[in-house]
C-alpha cells in the first residue's frame, strides 16, 4: 500500500514514543514485566522523579501502560504494559536494530574518513 506524505501518520506514533525516556520505560516494562514507581526510578539514574511521572502519566493516556494504586499505607504503585502497549514491540526492536546499524556505519564512515 502506498502512502503520500498527507496520509502519513508517523508524527502520531512519534508524538506519543518520542521522548529520551519512553523508549527505556516501554522496554524495562516488556522485557521485566510490572515494576514499582521505585524500582523504575533506580533502572534509570538519569532520570528525575518529575521526569519519570510527567513519561508515566503520558503513556498512561495514550493506553500504553496501566497504573494500579493499592489502598495502603504507604500507597503501593505498579506499572505495567498493556495489551494495546505490547503491539509497540516490535516497532521498539526495529529501531534498536536500526540504531545499531547505524551506529555501525557512523564508525565506519570516521574510520574511513581518518585513513
Amino acid at each position: 500500500m502506498k502512502k503520500t506524505p498527507e496520509e502519513c501518520r508517523v508524527e502520531d506514533a512519534l508524538s506519543i514514543l518520542v521522548g529520551k525516556w519512553k523508549p527505556i520505560i516501554l522496554l524495562h516494562l516488556l522485557q521485566e514485566g510490572t515494576k514499582r514507581f521505585s524500582e523504575l526510578k533506580r533502572s534509570m539514574p538519569g532520570i528525575t522523579q518529575k521526569m519519570l511521572t510527567k513519561q508515566l502519566r503520558e503513556l498512561e493516556d495514550e493506553d500504553i501502560i496501566k497504573r494500579v494504586v493499592y489502598p495502603q499505607v504507604p500507597p503501593k504503585v505498579e506499572y505495567s504494559i498493556t495489551e494495546y502497549g505490547r503491539s509497540l514491540e516490535p516497532i521498539l526492536e526495529a529501531m534498536h536494530e536500526w540504531g545499531t546499524k547505524h551506529t555501525q556505519h557512523k564508525m565506519e564512515k570516521m574510520n574511513q574518513n581518518s585513513s
